[in-house]
C-alpha cells in the first residue's frame, strides 16, 4: 500500500463520526438516529451513517424547526472544542437566510407554537395557517 493510499484511508471519515466531531449532535448514537430517521441529507440524497464524507460536500441537517445546510471544509473523527469544530464546516448563505426568515416568522407568530397547554381553537387555526405558509413558500 502506497503512502498516498494510507493517507486517503486515514482521512476517510464516516458521516455519523463527522457530525459528532463537528458538534451537531451530542452522541454518535443520536447522529445515527437522525441519519436513519431521514433528518440528514448528504449532497441532496438521504444520508447513510457509514458513508464517507468528502471535502466540499453539502450536508443538510434538520433539528426541530431548524434546517441547516453546511459545506464540509475539513475532516475529523475526533471531537474537540467548539472553536475547532466550527473550522470543519461553513453554513451556506441560503441556509442562513432561510433560518433567519423562519425565526422571524416564528417570532411574529408570537412564539406560540411550543406551549405548555393544549392549543385553543384559534391557536390550532394559526398553527395550520403558519404551516401552510411555510411549506408553500419553499
Amino acid at each position: 500500500m502506497s503512502k498516498a493510499e494510507k493517507q486517503s484511508q486515514s482521512q476517510a471519515v464516516r458521516l455519523d463520526k463527522w457530525l459528532w466531531a463537528a458538534r451537531f449532535f451530542k452522541t454518535r448514537s443520536l447522529c445515527k438516529e437522525a441519519i436513519d430517521g431521514g433528518k440528514v441529507m448528504y449532497n441532496g440524497a438521504k444520508g447513510k451513517a457509514a458513508r464517507n464524507v468528502e471535502l466540499g460536500a453539502l450536508i443538510t441537517i434538520r433539528k426541530g424547526w431548524d434546517e441547516v445546510t453546511v459545506e464540509v471544509l475539513g475532516l475529523s473523527e475526533q471531537r474537540r472544542g467548539a472553536p475547532e469544530a466550527q473550522l470543519l464546516y461553513q453554513e451556506t448563505g441560503d441556509s442562513i437566510e432561510k433560518r433567519e426568515r423562519r425565526a422571524a416568522e416564528h417570532k411574529s407568530f408570537g412564539g406560540r407554537i411550543m406551549s405548555d397547554h393544549r392549543p385553543t381553537k384559534k391557536e390550532r387555526r394559526d398553527i395550520k395557517q403558519l404551516k401552510r405558509d411555510i411549506f408553500n413558500s419553499n
